[in-house]
C-alpha cells in the first residue's frame, strides 16, 4: 500500500500590521527610495537617469497619509498608515479598491523590511517617456489635484421636460421617410 504525503494547506501570507505614523512621511520615504537607488537600481537599464527620487504632496486624508514617490524606475501613488479610516491590513500582492475623491482606485498592498506594509497606485511605470524631474514633478501634482478633485456629479434633469409628446401616425411615418415632423 502507498502512503500519501500530506501537503500543507496552501496558506495566505502573513499579515505585518502596519504601525501608523503620526508625522510626514516625504523625507523618510525620499531618504529609503534615495538608498535604494544608489544601492540596486543604478545600473539597470530600465532606470530614467534624467530623474531623481522625491516625495511629493504627502497629506493626510481620512487620517492616513497620501502622496506621490517619484524614482527613476516609477511615479507611484503611496498610502501610509496614518491610524486612520482608509488603512487596512492586507497581505502584500493582494490588490483593494480606495473611495477617494476622485472615485475609486486600485492600490496593491506590499512590505518593505524598511518602509513597513505600504499600500500604492502605479500612475506611470516605466517613467522613460519623462524627459526631465520637472515633468515628473508636474505630473506627481496633476496626478494629487485629480485625486482630490471630486467627479462632477451628474446634470439634474428636469422631470418636467424629459416627456416627449406621443408620435403620432403621420410622423411616426415622416420620421420614417428622413423628414422633420
Amino acid at each position: 500500500m502507498t502512503e500519501r504525503i500530506r501537503q500543507p494547506a496552501l496558506q495566505p501570507p502573513p499579515i505585518r500590521p502596519a504601525e501608523p505614523r503620526a508625522d510626514d512621511p516625504s523625507s523618510f520615504l525620499k531618504a529609503h527610495y534615495q538608498h535604494v537607488w544608489e544601492t540596486r537600481m543604478h545600473d539597470l537599464p530600465f532606470v530614467n537617469a534624467n530623474l531623481q527620487v522625491d516625495a511629493i504632496g504627502f497629506m493626510r486624508h481620512e487620517g492616513d497619509w497620501i502622496g506621490v514617490v517619484i524614482t527613476p524606475w516609477f511615479l507611484n501613488l503611496l498610502l501610509i498608515s496614518g491610524g486612520g479610516k482608509l488603512w487596512g491590513d492586507i497581505p502584500a500582492g493582494e490588490r483593494r479598491y480606495l473611495a477617494l475623491p476622485c472615485g475609486a482606485l486600485q492600490f496593491i498592498a506590499d512590505d518593505d523590511p524598511d518602509i513597513g506594509p505600504y499600500q500604492y497606485c502605479p500612475l506611470i511605470a516605466p517613467v522613460s517617456n519623462l524627459p526631465d524631474m520637472s515633468a515628473a514633478r508636474q505630473a506627481a501634482v496633476d496626478a494629487m489635484k485629480s485625486v482630490f478633485t471630486p467627479l462632477a456629479e451628474p446634470p439634474v434633469v428636469d422631470e418636467i421636460n424629459t416627456e416627449k409628446p406621443p408620435v403620432t401616425r403621420r410622423g411616426f411615418f415622416r420620421r420614417l421617410a428622413g423628414k422633420r415632423p
